[in-house]
């Protein structure tokens, strides 16, 4: 796995071995940031990155500028990976490590969020529900943050939450990004 783009481009992060980690594919991170940096620029935004396994899609959006970024992590080894790959890439500030489910995470934040990206295990389908309810509710999005959902093109999320709607859905492969604002 490596950054993509900006000032950590082409560096390399970790994973953990053998672990039950999904990292969002190389490919996947660039598509995502070349659809939101068509329509929304990434510097000085402030991202929460659910579910965060290695850091990578909130690691890729700290070298393209955002200001910060909130990793969500409830697993301890994989909370210390991305601990781990922050520092690997000297980077002492601009970040939150927010050990704790999803959910819980989303009340923690302090201040809104201009993206969110979830990505839960795929076995995890209860997941997308449970967390997209609590954040439809919550006062960490404002009206015009953006939340990208990826997901199994097996498995398809509803296309409402409360008052987020989806806008758009992009398949690459067997992964899907929903989008949602």
């Amino acid at each position: 796995m490596r950054i993509i783009a900006g000032k950590f481009r082409s560096r390399q992060l970790r994973s953990l071995q053998g672990a039950d980690l999904r990292p969002t594919s190389d490919l996947l991170r660039e598509t995502l940031f070349n659809v939101i940096a068509a329509a929304h620029a990434i510097e000085d935004t402030v991202w929460l990155d659910l579910f965060a396994g290695t850091g990578a899609v909130g690691i890729e959006a700290l070298s393209r500028g955002a200001k910060k970024v909130y990793f969500a992590e409830a697993a301890r080894k994989s909370a210390e990976l991305i601990a781990q790959n922050l520092r690997s890439l000297k980077i002492e500030d601009g970040f939150q490590i927010l050990q704790q489910d999803a959910v819980t995470a989303i009340g923690k934040v302090a201040g809104p969020v201009d993206i969110c990206f979830l990505d839960p295990p795929y076995k995890m389908e209860e997941q997308y529900e449970k967390v997209l309810a609590a954040l439809s509710k919550s006062v960490t999005l404002h009206e015009n943050s953006i939340v990208i959902a990826e997901h199994s093109k097996h498995f398809d999320p509803e296309d409402q939450y409360g008052r987020l709607q989806r806008f758009r859905k992009l398949v690459q492969g067997d992964a899907v990004l929903s989008f949602y604002h």
